[in-house]
């Protein structure tokens, strides 16, 4: 298991406030597995751009959100913090409807640096964009 300590999927729902862009953008943590974080996030007026498809941005937002707290439950809360610093993301097809789910896994977990993979699918299970999240661990002062 790869959290710092044993947390359930409970844990995260801090993390999900309606003042927040979560709230705004519908985004749900639905599932944490030993090595995995999971969320969805509706298609619908909140996240489409003006074509009626999925916005990209709305896509970064959820992998960005699951890279970002899976680091903050890897790291001892009390002594670092993480932020994101690159975020890259290849869009593979659209999505006019339904729900998208994101997968987060590790690439690499090192003392200062976390890298995670994002595999964002849509209702189908057809892989709608894949990410790669970079986020700076650091000490707490």
């Amino acid at each position: 298991m790869i959290w710092f300590k044993d947390y359930t999927l409970d844990d995260t729902l801090g993390m999900l406030r309606e003042d927040n862009i979560l709230g705004r953008l519908g985004i749900a943590f639905t599932a944490m597995g030993p090595d995995y974080l999971e969320a969805t996030m509706p298609v619908d007026e909140r996240t489409k751009q003006p074509y009626n498809i999925l916005h990209g941005g709305a896509t970064c937002v959820l992998a960005e959100t699951l890279g970002s707290v899976a680091s903050l439950l890897v790291i001892d809360p009390e002594h670092k913090f993480a932020v994101g610093s690159v975020i890259t993301t290849n869009h593979l097809r659209p999505v006019d409807t339904g729900t998208v789910t994101g997968r987060c896994t590790p690439v690499h977990l090192g003392r200062t640096k976390h890298v995670w993979e994002i595999l964002v699918t849509n209702d189908k299970n057809k892989l709608v964009a894949k990410s790669e999240l970079t986020i700076a661990v650091t000490d707490k002062k």
